[in-house]
């Protein structure tokens, strides 16, 4: 299905959902509930954080769905909230500590891998999730906003209630650390196969 075509249905769906139809909040949900967890696993890894923000996070499209306007993608709303409602979990949980890979035990970082074989690709990914846990949090949710999720600087900027020249500086920056840190983690992860 075309994203614009499922953006409309799931208007539809928020739209009536709004109006107490619990069948459409359930399409939401089914919808919602796996990208939303994948979302913020990637952001934060922190499993009891992860399923708390989610929960909240239907809650909240749930209850607010009446008062959607419209301003934005669903989809992009929805994320939105997710990323609040994650800031909300760390802040309550986590007393506003900053979760990097120093910080990430390497037990929460492969559950918070959603499963894939391990064909090819899997070290691939593990090299890129070790890089990517060595962000920011700010950095880590920007860059999968706009690379996995596909979302626009715009509405990266909606959903993280910042400029849009913060999101791009945020991608910028991103990058830049990127670029220094994978060829020392792939160094280290050749050092390791030799041995």
């Amino acid at each position: 299905m075309r994203d614009e075509d499922m953006e409309g249905l799931l208007g539809a769906w928020l739209q009536a959902a709004g109006a107490g139809d619990r069948a459409a909040f359930e399409q939401l949900y089914r919808h919602f509930q796996p990208r939303l967890t994948r979302f913020i696993q990637r952001c934060c890894s922190r499993p009891h954080v992860v399923e708390e923000a989610v929960n909240d996070a239907l809650w909240v499209v749930w209850k607010s769905a009446a008062n959607f306007r419209g301003d934005s993608r669903v989809t992009t709303w929805a994320h939105g909230i997710a990323y609040r409602c994650m800031l909300k979990a760390l802040r309550d949980r986590e007393v506003g500590q900053e979760i990097n890979a120093s910080a990430v035990p390497e037990a929460e970082l492969a559950e918070a891998e959603p499963f894939f074989d391990d064909g090819p690709d899997r070290e691939l990914r593990d090299w890129v999730r070790h890089g990517l846990a060595t962000l920011s949090l700010e950095q880590r949710t920007t860059v999968e906003l706009a690379y996995c999720q596909g979302e626009s600087c715009e509405e990266i900027a909606r959903i993280m209630a910042c400029p849009s020249g913060t999101v791009k500086a945020r991608l910028v920056r991103a990058r830049e650390k990127l670029k220094d840190v994978l060829p020392a983690l792939a160094e280290a992860a050749v050092g390791t196969r030799a041995h």
